[in-house]
């Protein structure tokens, strides 16, 4: 078992840890709320099998879920960005993805930004809409999607930035 694979086991198991001790109590003006354990979801390596990933995918939402007695509204968002990953990937990246040679560390920060960003829109649109389920509750919804959205988008750069192996 290589590095990589333990890396992203390791990942795996403290972000749904350090979501369900820490980051499921916060709830900043009754509509923020940060879901950094996204973070496996946009740093797991692409050169891995795509059902593997899907499936981990749905096994990371399932298990937040589970801690926070959300239903599957957790498991739903997450295979969902897994699986529209691919074309996020090539958009933000563009060639470097098209070669299957992106290291996270060593991309353009504004890459990577646009790529986190559109994943965890995505992903907190569907948490929301699937959590609220009322199109009467529209502007909830956007505004509860766009702060939650604001606030994960730095807990996942500032981790990325101060856990991110330095090797080149």
């Amino acid at each position: 078992m290589n590095s990589l694979n333990v890396n992203s086991i390791f990942r795996f198991f403290v972000l749904i840890i350090v979501q369900a001790l820490i980051f499921n109590n916060i709830n900043f003006l009754g509509y923020i709320n940060p879901f950094p354990y996204i973070l496996f979801i946009l740093l797991f390596p692409i050169q891995v099998d795509r059902t593997l990933f899907i499936f981990l995918s749905f096994m990371l939402g399932l298990f937040i879920d589970i801690f926070s007695d959300s239903g599957g509204v957790h498991a739903a968002a997450c295979v969902t960005i897994a699986f529209i990953r691919p074309p996020i990937l090539k958009f933000a990246f563009g060639m470097v993805y098209e070669h299957q040679n992106i290291k996270f560390n060593n991309t353009e920060f504004g890459n990577r930004i646009i790529y986190f960003l559109i994943l965890i829109l995505s992903h907190h649109l569907i948490l929301f809409t699937l959590e609220i389920f009322n199109i009467s509750n529209i502007l909830l919804i956007l505004k509860k999607t766009l702060f939650s959205s604001a606030f994960t988008l730095i807990l996942c750069i500032l981790f990325s930035v101060l856990f991110s192996n330095r090797k080149q």
